[in-house]
């Protein structure tokens, strides 16, 4: 049995679900043919019994030939033999046939996440792709899987017909006619089937995205008090998705109620015809026993393509949210190949923000989303006329390497602690390289001065280095979320790092702690903050206020607030700015009052020992 996953998936063909499922099918073309093989003898071992038995009626007991007996006893028995064994291996080839289709879709759907990048959450919700890993890859392992039963089941239904027909014509002709009937008859119940199928692969998509923005928010929930609401609302979601499974649930047992039926009517239809020609004296004693066996033995294969049936239906379903996953694009393209030198100005031309090397830019805007749209454009997440250097962004080489964007919405990785904080190095395996002030000293020391600049050495001092980190740090309080993050950005050490609110869900001290030692942990380096808060922006060594997506103007904090009114406003919320600059005490008013108001319940988690795993 091959070794899985494999190491290449292939570049699946996206065009339709239809082709997908065919493309999974040439891909394990091997193990497909070999378990179809198996389950062909599997299906046509236990065919034959029936006959076996017939003769063995017929030829030993009716004529009394012991011999006769023995050896049709023993072909009998060489048929149960032959069967278990291919039955054996049958299964193995069809898990194997499962779990590849699996792997690869997830391989597949990984790599395509991968590729998209900042794209994939902007197309794609949390719980699609959750669902996709989950419940698609399911379905479309039980498609392979139903392949060796179900070519084992319609090689044996031909071969059933055959033997009647050919012992007698009128008991095959109803085989031949009778199975295409049923299939006719069941195939107006795909159709709903699939329908309801896909409606309720549509609703568990989006409950899995909301119960994953529940789980992640439940801290700020309880904080708010907003708890009995979205559980109102999850609830109300939930009881949607489990209306539209019993719809799909009442389609499918209409399926499977046929797939017992509609054959059972066909096996009756058989007992009753050869039983009346073994009375009429057409067919002999055993040839009755074998027919009414046969009559049997069908109502499995009929079930078999029926069962198909369903899961292809399943499957397809599961196919076209794949091929939606296969299909996006991203909306911007690494491919460069310019490797301008470090140091030169970063400039985007739609906003007409620039940020001059080697210093301490603030950006303030009065809507949070043009500040997060421009840290965007800078770090070629959007596309947009930026220049790094006066080389166009998109035709450098190496961007995410030399431009690093950190968002709140970054996570913290499971893992020992530091290493979980520490950037990957030459020699670790990693495509990216360290830069050149970061090799210089040992990684303890820079992720210690990263730790001391984003205030964040009381954590580690309370955890320990080595301390587990569970997923997503989801035992740290948002601030000490934050100030980890904060850390581990400080700690890649990028030519520009550009921070969105870094300090948004941390108390007033701690953010002064941080606003003090930003500017001199990241001396001789290009550094962008996005935030309204008085305190970074106090300690900026450049202010760029922003307004309608442009600049409006721009200069140090205190000048802009006193010469610029909407600057004050915007930043201050109308409030008195404080005195003394670079104070603890310095009020940062509600300058992201709004904004920030998910994150205040972990003020009070800074001031509180670090939790531990």
């Amino acid at each position: 049995m091959k070794s899985l996953p494999v190491e290449d998936p292939g570049t699946p063909d996206h065009r339709s679900p239809a082709r997908y499922l065919l493309w999974l099918a040439r891909t394990q073309a091997g193990t497909l043919a070999g378990g179809a093989a198996l389950g062909v003898v599997w299906m046509l071992s236990q065919a034959l019994m029936p006959a076996a038995i017939g003769r063995a009626i017929d030829e030993g007991v009716a004529a009394r030939d012991d011999r006769a007996l023995l050896l049709w006893a023993g072909v009998l028995l060489g048929l149960g033999v032959v069967q278990a064994v291919s039955g054996v291996a049958r299964h193995r080839f069809a898990v194997t046939s499962w779990l590849a289709a699996a792997y690869r879709t997830v391989q597949v759907v990984t790599r395509q996440a991968t590729r998209l990048g900042a794209t994939l959450p902007r197309r794609l919700s949390a719980g699609e792709v959750v669902s996709v890993g989950v419940a698609d890859v399911s379905h479309l392992g039980g498609a392979m899987d139903i392949v060796a039963r179900a070519s084992g089941a319609v090689v044996a239904i031909v071969a059933v017909a055959a033997i009647l027909l050919a012992a007698s014509p009128p008991l095959g002709l109803i085989v031949l006619v009778g199975v295409p009937v049923i299939l006719l008859l069941a195939a107006p119940l795909l159709k709903p089937f699939r329908e309801r199928e896909e409606g309720h692969r549509e609703l568990v998509g989006e409950l899995t995205t909301h119960a994953t923005d529940l789980v992640a928010g439940l801290r700020v929930l309880r904080g708010i008090g907003g708890e009995r609401l979205f559980f109102e609302r999850y609830r109300e979601e939930s009881q949607r998705v489990r209306e539209a499974g019993v719809r799909v649930a009442r389609a499918e047992s209409r399926l499977s109620g046929a797939e017992v039926l509609l054959p059972g009517l066909l096996v009756a239809l058989v007992t009753w015809v050869g039983a009346r020609f073994a009375a009429q004296g057409t067919i002999s004693a055993g040839q009755l026993v074998a027919f009414y066996g046969y009559a049997v033995f069908l109502i499995h294969p009929l079930k078999t393509v029926g069962e198909a049936a369903g899961k292809i239906t399943k499957a397809y379903v599961a196919a076209g949210r794949v091929v939606a996953v296969l299909r996006l694009r991203p909306e911007v393209t690494l491919e460069g190949t310019s490797r301008p030198a470090a140091g030169g100005e970063l400039v985007d031309a739609a906003s007409g923000v620039v940020v001059r090397p080697g210093r301490l830019t603030a950006i303030a805007a009065a809507d949070p989303r043009d500040a997060q749209a421009i840290a965007d454009r800078l770090g070629r997440y959007a596309d947009g006329e930026v220049t790094y250097g006066g080389t166009p962004l998109r035709d450098i080489a190496g961007v995410r390497e030399r431009i690093l964007v950190a968002v709140n919405e970054d996570r913290l990785f499971s893992g020992p602690l530091a290493e979980s904080l520490t950037p990957p190095r030459a020699g670790d395996g990693a495509p990216r390289q360290a830069p050149e002030r970061a090799r210089e000293e040992p990684p303890e020391r820079a992720l210690d001065r990263a730790l001391e600049t984003a205030a964040a050495e009381d954590i580690v001092a309370a955890t320990g280095r080595d301390a587990h980190v569970p997923e997503a740090g989801r035992e740290f309080s948002g601030g000490q979320q934050q100030r980890l993050r904060l850390a581990r950005a400080l700690a890649a050490d990028p030519e520009v790092l550009i921070l969105v609110e870094p300090t948004s869900a941390v108390d007033a001290h701690t953010e002064a702690r941080i606003a003090g030692r930003l500017g001199e942990g990241r001396r001789g380096r290009t550094t962008v903050v996005c935030t309204t808060s008085p305190l970074m922006l106090d300690r900026a060594d450049h202010v760029v206020y922003v307004e309608g997506g442009a600049v409006a103007a721009q200069g140090r904090h205190r000048d802009l607030l006193a010469a610029e009114p909407r600057y004050a406003a915007a930043v201050t919320r109308g409030e008195t700015p404080a005195p003394a600059p670079g104070r603890a005490e310095h009020t940062r008013g509600d300058a992201r009052g709004d904004a920030r108001g998910d994150a205040r319940g972990d003020a009070r988690g800074d001031a509180e020992p670090a939790a531990r795993p």
